[in-house]
């Protein structure tokens, strides 16, 4: 694959579009790709990685959980701001830097499909679907073999749900509004019936790194599993290439200049052109005033939305596995997304049971796809950006470029889901996630601080953000591999 270089001279200068200026209910409306990572995250650090690490070594944990989704916030909201003022997705920006277009898309993809190209999520919840259906976890090679296929229906279902509507992205939306609601709510209510109130508090003192149990501060338990740890810290949010692709989501909702761009169509929608390279606007004081209401907007996806969410995603869950499971247990087999529903069920009755085990698996079904879309949508837009050849495949239709992307990503999943156990596949992705950002933090340093126009540059708080969040993985993923070796 040979790509070709793009520079800021190839940007078409174009008036910013009006922002949506929302009050009250409003915001519902104007807000989307916040709430598509917060349905990632909560099926990957909220869901899985989080109750294991919690369990085996206590709510002190939740010190670096704080930090890390601080971090991967104000890092969200840098990648859509590139996005905001030139209509391409972060990923064109980072193939504008040297030393080659080719060499960084090789390098993202190859990101991308090292942290989700594994089938973790698929597995995990064909367990919970196991334990829907027979009201026991999965302990048999035939059991196994049940969830595989199990597993390989989940990824069909995520073809057809991909090629509904109009939109994908409005799709995706739809799918996790539902999910944020019913699972975030669902676990509140859980959490308000069967947690007690000693365990709410230590949750809450956890965030400090205070050891409520211990009566000490514990931020680094001793005999802590730091792969595990690693995993925690990058997919606490959302974690590395999910990250990313949020700049292609919020070019497809049509967030600043995406809006002058395209999208890319579902396939039962309409082709649309999609541009492959972007806009820049003259700094006047309107276009200012315009970019400050897309700014607020931004904002409130990312700090009302994703991080609240990124929050409550994280504690809930765990504030159910710890009560329901003692400390130390380690949850990390094939059934971990059934674990809790059978623990409770033994206390609680069955009914209660069946209600979180649908949770869990709804969860990770949803995670599923959200990750592989992300992946196809960011392996898609790559080789837009960068060959014309692509472009003018199937007359220039880029549906036809993301379903072949899709097929192909998919056959693979399914191959992939006898590999491993599914949360060494977590495991092994999340602690890629971490390199990510150790990578991709001060790459889009260098491409919001160089390559855009200087009006739209980031202040120097947020430049020495995105630094000090590169040292905080880097440190992490530094102790994830040296605890291996």
């Amino acid at each position: 694959m040979s790509l070709e270089l793009q520079t800021d001279r190839d940007w078409q200068l174009a008036e910013l579009p009006v922002p949506p200026r929302p009050k009250g209910l409003g915001w519902l409306s104007a807000v989307g790709p916040g709430v598509i990572a917060l349905g990632v995250s909560i099926g990957s650090g909220e869901f899985l990685l989080g109750p294991a690490a919690f369990v085996q070594h206590g709510f002190s944990l939740l010190w670096v959980v704080l930090i890390a989704i601080v971090f991967q916030t104000i890092f969200n909201t840098e990648v859509m701001r590139y996005t905001l003022a030139t209509g391409e997705p972060v990923f064109s920006g980072f193939m504008r830097t040297r030393p080659s277009s080719t060499l960084w898309a090789w390098v993202y993809v190859a990101l991308y499909f090292l942290q989700v190209g594994w089938p973790a999520w698929a597995g995990t919840a064909a367990a919970a679907i196991f334990y829907l259906t027979v009201q026991r976890l999965p302990d048999s090679a035939i059991d196994a073999s049940i969830t595989y296929f199990i597993g390989v229906a989940a990824f069909l279902a995520v073809v057809v749900i991909l090629s509904v509507g109009k939109r994908i992205v409005h799709t995706l939306e739809i799918l996790n509004w539902i999910l944020v609601t019913t699972t975030i709510g669902g676990f509140l209510i859980l959490a308000l019936l069967f947690v007690p109130s000693s365990v709410w508090l230590a949750a809450g003192i956890g965030f400090t790194g205070f050891d409520l149990t211990q009566q000490r501060f514990d931020f680094f338990p001793a005999g802590a599993d730091l792969v595990l740890l690693g995993a925690l810290v990058a997919y606490s949010g959302s974690g590395g290439v999910t990250n990313l692709v949020l700049s292609n989501w919020a070019r497809d909702r049509g967030y600043g200049m995406g809006e002058r761009a395209g999208y890319i169509a579902a396939a039962a929608g309409p082709k649309v052109e999609l541009a492959h390279v972007g806009f820049t606007f003259a700094p006047s004081d309107e276009a200012m005033d315009r970019w400050r209401g897309w700014w607020r907007v931004v904002s409130v996806d990312q700090w009302g939305v994703f991080f609240v969410g990124a929050i409550l995603g994280m504690t809930l869950p765990a504030l159910l596995y710890v009560t329901f499971l003692p400390r130390g247990t380690d949850i990390q087999g094939l059934g971990i997304s059934a674990a809790l529903a059978s623990a409770v069920g033994a206390q609680a009755g069955a009914t209660v049971a069946i209600v979180i085990a649908f949770l869990g698996a709804w969860i990770l079904f949803k995670t599923q796809l959200d990750n592989f879309e992300g992946m196809v949508r960011a392996v898609t837009d790559i080789l837009w950006t960068g060959s014309s050849r692509v472009r003018a495949w199937r007359g220039g239709d880029v549906r036809a470029v993301y379903y072949t992307v899709l097929a192909v990503l998919v056959a693979w999943g399914i191959f992939a889901l006898r590999l491993a156990q599914p949360i060494v596949l977590l495991k092994i992705g999340a602690n890629v996630a971490g390199a990510v950002f150790v990578i991709a933090a001060p790459h889009l340093l260098y491409v919001n601080t160089r390559i855009l126009p200087p009006h739209v540059r980031p202040p120097m708080w947020r430049r020495v953000a995105l630094a000090a969040m590169a040292v905080f993985y880097l440190f992490f993923v530094t102790l994830s591999i040296a605890s291996v070796w």
